[in-house]
């Protein structure tokens, strides 16, 4: 296994798995993933974690105590609506 070919693949994995890479980029990263099991399975994974969190995510609505919180805690009380 060509190790320097997976770390490639894992670099540009978040815009292949997107769909946004240059057709020739997606096509070698294609034909890596048909000759190595591991980031065949990598991206799999991926692509089934990101599939999960769009059909289970949702807006979630914080408390507004809570919201103030955790922005005075992150020092982001600058971006508070109030």
């Amino acid at each position: 296994m060509d190790h320097e070919n997976c770390r490639a693949l894992l670099s540009s994995l978040s815009d292949f798995v997107d769909g946004i890479l240059e057709d020739e980029l997606c096509d070698e990263i294609e034909r890596h993933m048909g000759e190595c099991e591991n980031c065949r399975i990598v991206v799999d994974t991926l692509r089934k974690t990101i599939s999960l969190y769009r059909a289970t995510s949702s807006t979630a609505d914080l408390p507004d105590n809570v919201r103030e919180r955790l922005y005075h805690r992150l020092d982001l009380t600058e971006f508070l609506d109030v």
